[in-house]
């Protein structure tokens, strides 16, 4: 089971505000002027560096931080599902045409899947995991207003 949350460190930055960093993710680096501004900035840059991993055909670090004064930051579900697919279709050891013919799709549109930039939808990812053998799990977390 992958879950796409690491552990963000909050420093104060010389030049003002926050700056958010990830002992697991070293090169998603991000700062906000404010706490709560420097860690929703992390979201998207933890979601650039962990695509960006993925596109270069590494694997994605296990989410291993932990201690005091750690921020828990999740990436975007989109995100988080699409990271999910291009790991699933790298440990499959399959072929990209593979995938295709278990999706009845054409080469192009597994290319689209698998592309990092490419915005696919959902139901096309949940497709192509389930093919891989495995399922997408939406789970949410919320705070009661008031």
């Amino acid at each position: 089971m992958m879950q796409f949350e690491y552990r963000a460190k909050l420093t104060t930055d010389p030049e003002g505000g926050y700056l958010a960093t990830f002992p697991d993710v070293p090169e998603a680096i991000t700062s906000g002027a404010t706490k709560a501004l420097a860690l929703e900035s992390a979201a998207d840059a933890l979601a650039v560096a962990l695509l960006g991993r993925m596109e270069d055909g590494d694997d994605l670090p296990a989410a291993s931080a932990s201690g005091r004064g750690l921020h828990p930051v999740a990436v975007p579900a989109p995100v988080a599902a699409k990271l999910a697919v291009m790991a699933a279709f790298k440990a499959s050891g399959w072929a990209k045409i593979k995938l295709a013919e278990e999706l009845g799709v054409n080469e192009k549109e597994v290319r689209r899947i698998l592309d990092a930039s490419h915005n696919t939808q959902l139901g096309r990812l949940n497709a192509a995991m389930q093919a891989l053998g495995g399922r997408l799990i939406v789970s949410a977390e919320w705070k009661l207003a008031g």
